[in-house]
């Protein structure tokens, strides 16, 4: 079964990528760099940032240090969806065979290099999290409120341009890494299914409450980093720590 998910997952992320990357291509190719700055379109990459850095932030988890964590900052910037799918697809490539077959998802999402922390490093971390997360969210959320009360519905037929579409997408896009988690966070289908339609449909505003939620339900003991594992995993194998990797 595990097995089985990761190649499933490596080529899903893959064929994602290379359909993101084509729709860009062909956008340029039609429309130039004519951006036609909307209050959809604004909303759009407001929230699409804030999906990024969230995602970011685990990389800057994953990563062994700042040195590799910041190019990938700026690939996030430039290219969003392009560059999520294209890092997590590296990151199943570099699972081994005994990591693919018991829990490719656990691994993909687990530090390759212990980092050691403080207990007070710990608690500032998560206190951190917590903040932003309910700040990254409140500010999406005030955005839509400003839109629609200042401009009335962002949906109209002329808004829909060529970039228009093309950022509806990669919006898209970068909400599928968060839905994956999801499902592997959640115990049941229904409840994974409920968090991943409203994400979906109301973007980083749910994904931080969500979020804030995991983090909420830590102790001020428990490293930030715990807020990525499924609490199923943690129950029926006891642990507290990530598993170590295998040589």
């Amino acid at each position: 079964m595990g097995a089985s998910l990761a190649i499933a997952l490596k080529c899903f992320f893959a064929i994602l990528g290379c359909l993101v990357t084509g729709i860009v291509i062909y956008t340029i190719a039609i429309d130039g760099f004519s951006f036609v700055i909307t209050p959809l379109m604004a909303a759009t990459t407001i929230d699409s940032y804030i999906h990024v850095f969230l995602i970011w932030s685990w990389v800057v988890y994953k990563e062994a240090n700042w040195i590799t964590a910041i190019p990938w900052a700026v690939l996030l910037v430039c290219f969003r969806s392009i560059t999520i799918c294209g890092y997590i697809l590296l990151q199943f490539l570099k699972l081994s065979t005994q990591e693919s077959l018991q829990d490719p998802i656990y691994f993909v999402l687990l530090q390759r290099q212990k980092k050691t922390e403080t207990e007070q490093w710990r608690k500032y971390s998560l206190l951190t999290a917590r903040i932003l997360s309910l700040a990254l969210g409140s500010l999406m959320l005030g955005t839509l409120i400003y839109i629609l009360v200042t401009y009335g519905s962002p949906f109209h037929r002329d808004t829909f341009t060529p970039w228009m579409t093309t950022t509806l997408i990669d919006y898209f896009v970068i909400a599928v890494p968060l839905s994956v988690w999801v499902a592997y966070k959640e115990s049941s289908w229904l409840s994974a299914a409920f968090w991943i339609i409203l994400i979906i449909l109301f973007g980083s505003t749910i994904a931080c409450a969500y979020i804030a939620l995991q983090l909420f339900s830590l102790s001020s003991q428990d490293p930030v980093y715990l807020v990525l594992f499924s609490s199923n995993r943690e129950e029926k194998e006891g642990i507290k720590e990530p598993l170590k990797r295998t040589a």
